[in-house]
C-alpha cells in the first residue's frame, strides 16, 4: 500500500494562467505529480501542464487517484490522458476520445515533398527569397526584447483582445522561460529585427511541443509562420525525435481556420483516450449527466461561430476607439 507522505495531505494554490490572465488554483502535489482543479462545478482535477509530462503521465492510475482521495483538494473527477503514440486504451475507467495534432517524423524532405499543401512549399520558398532567415536562438535579453516588439504590435489578434500585448520585459521573459532546460527557441530574422519567434519543449525523443509560434503581422507576406514550422521538422529529424506536436487538432469540430492552418502545414489528427474518474457522488452525477464539458461544447456550432463573429467586431471597435483617443 502506498504511504502517504506529508506533502499529499496540504493543498495549496499556485498560480496558472488562463486566457492570458494569471489566477490562483488549489493544487496538491500526489506521487510528484503536480495537480490542479477548477473552482467550477463539478471541480476537473487534472496533472498541471499534462502535454508536456515527460513519458507516461500516469504509471500507476488506481495508486495515484487512491493518493489523491487523501489530500485537501476538493475536486469532483480526474482526468488524464495517454499519450503519443501510446494510442490503444490501457484501463477501463470511462473515457472518451481526445485529440493531439502531430506530425510524425520521419525526414525532412519527405514531410515538405508527401505532407504539406502546395502553398505552404511556396511560402516557405517565398521566405527564403525574401531574406528571412531562421535559426535556433539564444534566450538572452535581446531575444526578450525582440519577442515584446511582437507582442506589443497590436492588441487584438484572432479576433479578441492579445494578452500579451504591453507586457513589461521581466514578465516576458519570466513568463517565456519555463522548462527553459527543455526548451528550444527558434528565431526568424529579417535583417536585425525578430519578425517571429517558435519554442519547442522536449520530451526526450519521443515529442516535441509547439508550446507557441508567433510572427509579426506586418511581415506576413515574408511567410516567417511557415518557415518557423519548417525549422521545427528539421530539428525534429536532426535530433531523432518522433513526433512533433502543436496542441489539439480539432476544437469543437474541424472547420476552424487553426485546424485548417495545421492540416496544411502536414499536421494529422491522432485519438488519444482521455480518462475520467469520479472521486466525488457528486462527480458520478455529473459524469452520469455528461456535466464535465464546457458550455461552450453544448452550444450548436453556428451559434458559436456567430458568438465569435460578434466577439471580434467587438473587440475591433474598441480597439480603434482606444486608439482614436489616444
Amino acid at each position: 500500500m502506498t504511504t502517504i507522505i506529508a506533502e499529499h495531505i496540504n493543498s495549496q494554490p499556485i498560480e496558472i494562467r488562463v486566457g492570458g490572465k494569471s489566477v490562483l488554483v488549489p493544487s496538491a502535489s500526489v506521487q510528484g505529480r503536480k495537480v490542479i482543479t477548477t473552482r467550477t462545478w463539478p471541480a476537473m482535477a487534472a496533472v498541471f501542464d499534462e502535454s508536456l509530462v515527460e513519458g507516461t503521465v500516469l504509471s500507476n492510475p488506481e495508486s495515484f487517484v487512491s493518493d489523491l482521495r487523501e489530500t485537501n483538494l476538493k475536486a469532483d473527477i480526474f482526468t488524464f490522458a495517454q499519450k503519443v503514440p501510446d494510442t490503444t486504451p490501457r484501463y477501463k475507467y470511462y473515457l472518451e476520445w481526445d485529440n493531439v495534432a502531430a506530425i510524425p517524423i520521419t525526414t525532412y524532405s519527405n514531410w515538405l515533398k508527401n505532407r504539406v499543401e502546395h502553398d505552404v512549399r511556396s511560402a516557405i520558398k517565398k521566405s527564403v527569397r525574401l531574406g528571412v532567415i531562421v535559426r535556433v536562438a539564444e534566450f538572452d535579453d535581446s531575444f526578450v526584447e525582440g519577442i515584446k516588439g511582437i507582442y506589443d504590435e497590436s492588441p487584438i489578434r484572432q479576433g479578441k483582445p492579445f494578452w500579451h500585448y504591453h507586457k513589461d520585459l521581466g514578465t516576458i521573459k519570466q513568463e517565456a522561460s519555463t522548462y527553459l532546460e527543455r526548451s528550444t527557441f527558434v528565431g526568424a530574422y529579417y535583417g536585425n529585427e525578430l519578425i517571429g519567434f517558435l519554442k519547442l519543449v522536449l520530451l526526450g525523443k519521443v515529442e516535441a511541443v509547439v508550446l507557441y509560434v508567433i510572427s509579426q503581422q506586418q511581415h506576413s507576406n515574408k511567410k516567417p509562420t511557415s518557415a518557423l514550422l519548417a525549422k521545427a521538422v528539421e530539428i525534429c529529424e536532426q535530433r531523432g525525435i518522433a513526433f512533433l506536436t502543436y496542441g489539439r487538432y480539432a476544437y469543437r469540430g474541424e472547420t476552424s481556420s487553426l485546424t485548417e492552418f495545421k492540416r496544411r502545414n502536414g499536421f494529422e489528427k491522432i485519438l488519444l483516450p482521455r480518462y475520467y474518474i469520479p472521486l466525488t457522488t457528486m462527480g458520478s452525477v455529473a459524469l452520469k449527466l455528461n456535466l464535465h464539458h464546457q458550455l461552450a461544447d453544448w452550444l450548436p456550432k453556428c451559434v458559436m461561430a456567430q458568438l465569435r463573429r460578434i466577439r471580434t467586431l467587438w473587440y475591433s471597435r474598441r480597439a480603434a476607439s482606444t486608439q482614436e483617443f489616444s
